[in-house]
C-alpha cells in the first residue's frame, strides 16, 4: 500500500500546533479507537512523559479508519515528528507505515497491535502479552466456572467475543479457550461472537447469538477486551439474563470498575487490569532515548497486568 498525501484536515491540525511549539521536538501517537477508555488513558501516559522529557507529544485518534491512519502517519511526518507510536486499525498496514518512517529517518514503535516491515520484521512493540493476558482470563473464568456448579448441571455455554482478523486478539481467546477446555468445556460449548473491538459492534453480533441458544440459561463470557465483554453482558442483560447467569471476565478492567464503583449488580465478575497509561508512558520513553542518545529502541516492552474484582479494584487502580 501506497502512503498517500495527508488528509487536509490532520494536516491543519498538526501544523498548527507544531507552530505553537516550534521550540520543541515533535512525537506522535496514532490509536486506532482513541475514544476507548484504554487510549484515552494511553495518550496521557504517552504525553506527560514526552512533556516531562521536554518534548511536544501530540496524539490522533483514527477510528478504526485504515486510509485515516495512512493519512496521519504522512502528516505527522510533514509536521515534523521526529518519532511515531501507532496502534494500527488493521496490521496489514505494517509494511506500508514502516516504510514510511524509515523513508524519513525516524524510529516507529507498535503499540498494543504488533506489524512487521515489508521483509516480515517485527517493528519495535510497546504492550502486553496477549497469550500471558488469556491464558489469566481464562484460568479466572475456568475457577469461577468450576465454582458456580453448572459445569455438573451441564446448562452453561461460553460466548467468545474476538476479532478473527487481528492476531493479537485471537492470542487472547485462544488462551481463553485453552483453559476453559482444561477444566472440562468441550468444543461444543464454546460459542463465538464476532465483532471489531467495540462495545457497540459485541453487542449487535451477540444478540442473534444468544437468541438461538435462548435454552441455554447461564453464560460465561470471554473477549478481546473489556469493551467486548460490556457489549456481550449487555446482550445478555437485554435477553432477560440476570448477572447471577453470567461469568464475565473482562480483559482491561476500564469498564468493568465502572459497575463496581457505583454498586450496580453486573455479570462482570474480574477483569484482568491493564494500565494504557504504562504503555503509553513506555512509548514515550523508548522514541525519546532513540531520538536523544541514539538508544536502540527494545525490540519487545511488555506492561504488567493484575486481575482484579469487585473487591479488589479499588487497591489497585483508577476508575475514570
Amino acid at each position: 500500500m501506497d502512503i498517500r498525501r495527508p488528509l487536509a484536515t490532520l494536516a491543519v491540525v498538526l501544523m498548527a500546533t507544531a507552530t505553537a511549539a516550534q521550540d520543541r521536538p515533535l512525537v506522535v501517537a496514532i490509536y486506532k479507537s482513541g475514544t476507548q477508555q484504554y487510549f484515552i488513558d494511553q495518550a496521557r501516559g504517552f504525553t506527560e512523559a514526552a512533556e516531562e522529557l521536554g518534548f511536544e507529544a501530540r496524539t490522533i485518534n483514527v477510528e478504526l479508519d485504515s486510509n485515516l491512519a495512512i493519512s496521519a502517519v504522512s502528516d505527522a511526518i510533514a509536521a515534523g515528528a521526529q518519532g511515531i507510536a501507532i496502534t494500527v486499525p488493521d496490521q496489514a498496514l505494517g509494511p506500508a507505515i514502516a516504510a514510511a518512517a524509515a523513508e524519513a529517518g525516524i524510529p516507529l514503535v507498535a503499540t498494543d497491535d504488533a506489524i512487521v516491515d515489508g521483509d516480515g520484521n517485527p517493528v519495535p512493540f510497546v504492550g502486553f502479552n496477549g497469550r500471558d493476558m488469556g491464558t489469566k482470563v481464562g484460568q479466572t473464568a475456568a475457577q469461577l466456572l468450576q465454582e458456580s456448579g453448572w459445569l455438573e448441571s451441564g446448562d452453561y455455554a461460553v460466548l467468545v467475543t474476538e476479532v478473527s482478523t487481528l492476531t493479537v486478539c485471537m492470542d487472547r481467546t485462544n488462551a481463553a479457550r485453552e483453559q476453559l477446555a482444561a477444566v472440562g468445556v468441550t468444543d461444543d460449548r464454546f460459542i463465538t461472537v464476532p465483532y471489531d473491538g467495540t462495545v457497540d459492534a459485541a453487542l449487535s453480533a451477540a444478540g442473534p447469538v444468544i437468541t438461538a441458544n435462548s435454552t441455554v440459561n447461564n453464560f460465561v463470557v470471554v473477549a478481546c477486551n473489556d469493551e467486548g465483554v460490556l457489549g456481550t453482558t449487555n446482550a445478555l442483560r437485554n435477553a432477560g439474563y440476570e448477572p447471577d447467569n453470567v461469568i464475565a471476565v473482562g480483559l482491561g478492567a476500564y469498564e468493568a470498575c465502572r459497575p463496581w464503583q457505583e454498586g450496580i449488580p453486573t455479570g462482570f465478575r474480574a477483569a484482568l487490569y491493564l494500565s494504557g497509561e504504562d504503555v503509553g508512558e513506555a512509548a514515550a520513553r523508548a522514541l525519546i532515548a532513540n531520538i536523544q542518545d541514539g538508544t536502540p529502541l527494545p525490540p519487545e516492552t511488555v506492561a504488567n497486568t493484575t486481575m482484579v474484582t469487585p473487591e479488589t479494584w479499588a487497591d489497585v487502580m483508577p476508575c475514570d
